[in-house]
């Protein structure tokens, strides 16, 4: 057990099996020092958010989603380290939310995302970010995160 797996304790966190693509893509791919995780729903734990966000009162669900499309993108990421503790930092963090049109609290919501990076990995959990509203996502689900990781 490393650091990182003692963090992601301390927040409660046991990372899933990593979803099974649904469609012809992988949910990671290592190219020498980067690791870029594809887009990585919101459902964790048993619970699925889905639809789109029509209102800044739906920001708090917005987060919970975005942190849940997040925990989905380590287990992405562990899947082909062999550690967390490997990772030197997240370079990049895309954020899509299904969003009604005048809806403009995308950067509230992909912050459920960036926080959680920044409570696991401190300041090695910094990255830089795209926050963007999409009329919709696959299956419904409310967000959908990737990441770019540069690992040792």
């Amino acid at each position: 057990m490393g650091r990182v797996d003692d963090r992601l304790r301390e927040l409660g966190i046991t990372l899933p099996t990593p979803p099974k693509p649904v469609a012809n893509y992988v949910p990671a791919k290592r190219t020498g020092a980067l690791v870029y995780v594809a887009g990585q729903v919101s459902s964790f734990g048993g619970r699925d958010y889905k639809g789109v966000l029509t209102a800044e009162a739906d920001v708090a669900r917005g987060r919970e989603a975005a942190r849940a499309s997040a925990i989905n993108c380590l287990a992405a990421l562990l899947a082909v380290i062999d550690s967390l503790d490997r990772v030197r930092q997240l370079v990049h963090v895309g954020g899509f939310v299904a969003s009604a049109p005048g809806f403009q609290g995308q950067a509230a919501v992909v912050n459920g995302a960036s926080d959680f990076f920044v409570d696991v990995f401190d300041e090695a959990g910094k990255h830089t970010r795209i926050a963007l509203g999409v009329s919709g996502l696959p299956l419904d689900y409310t967000t959908s995160v990737y990441l770019i990781a540069e690992v040792e």
